[in-house]
């Protein structure tokens, strides 16, 4: 049997999340998220949401077709690609003037872009992509890491890679440090359409579906006319990586309806991909409302 303030507690969770925004700058924020992924912070798991706050320590996972975009409070940004495993850590007494700390990219691709009015700011920050850890004076790079190997790519300023004991250096845009799993690491040329292929697997692009702080459009997902009702379809959507929230409504006959929704959609469009995308991941008939 389910506690009885449940819901309640719920409800105030979403509450909590709504108004984070008038808090101390987090060192970074979820910018937009296009489902299924989860955010794991200590022994709990909640699917990522367009505007949550990471803590250090905090380790995100991505599914299949998924993106998710984080803004970290200096101005830089990091996007993560479907099937990734990435690890936040930081230090910063100050995130919003300086980063410092450690960006780890356990699983799957990822790509790192300064802002371009912030690139005078102070940072000590390394990458890991597998086995690679990256020293950073760049403002682009695009890497990966797989049962393949590791794959990093320079995509416009200056970094170095430390790997096997062995530090190589990418000065030159458009070049890319490949490191085969089980054979010598190589520095190549980037071809543009190359570099496109990668780039998308990391990008959100306009009909992804992506959902972000400010977006008017909703899912609906389901409804329930029992708090009982409600709450097995929150687990149910949320543990597929979604973020839904439950929504009371009075009912006409007495007693309350209950509406679980996806926000965030910046057009009937976007909702739409989003709902097609959760009826696959749960059997669900989800429909878009604004």
């Amino acid at each position: 049997m389910r506690p009885p303030n449940r819901l309640v507690a719920v409800l105030a969770a979403f509450v909590m999340l709504s108004s984070m925004a008038a808090c101390a700058a987090a060192p970074a924020i979820v910018e937009a998220v296009q489902a299924p992924a989860w955010l794991e912070r200590g022994a709990r798991t909640l699917p990522l949401a367009a505007g949550m706050e990471l803590q250090s320590g905090d380790v995100l996972r991505t599914g299949q077709g998924a993106r998710v975009y984080l803004m970290l409070a200096e101005g830089s940004r990091v996007k993560l690609g479907e099937a990734a495993r990435f690890t936040f850590h930081t230090r910063s007494l100050q995130p919003q003037r300086s980063f410092r700390g450690a960006l780890d990219i356990l699983e799957g691709a990822f790509r790192f872009t300064t802002g371009k009015l912030k690139r005078a700011l102070p940072r000590d920050v390394a990458i890991r992509v597998g086995t690679a850890t990256i020293g950073i004076r760049g403002t682009d790079l695009w890497g990966r890491t797989d049962s393949a190997g590791e794959l990093v790519a320079l995509i416009e300023g200056r970094i170095e890679i430390s790997r096997a004991g062995e530090v190589t250096a990418l000065t030159r845009s458009m070049t890319y440090f490949d490191a085969p799993r089980g054979q010598a690491s190589a520095v190549k040329t980037l071809d543009p359409e190359a570099f496109r292929k990668l780039a998308r697997q990391t990008e959100i692009e306009a009909g992804d579906g992506a959902a972000r702080a400010k977006g008017k459009w909703r899912v609906l997902a389901a409804t329930a006319t029992s708090e009982e009702g409600a709450l097995e379809l929150y687990d149910q959507i949320r543990e597929a990586g979604f973020a839904a929230r439950v929504r009371p409504r009075a009912a006409q006959a007495g007693g309350w309806n209950y509406e679980l929704l996806l926000g965030g959609f910046s057009s009937a469009g976007e909702a739409g991909v989003a709902a097609a995308r959760l009826k696959a991941a749960t059997g669900l008939k989800p429909s878009v409302v604004r």
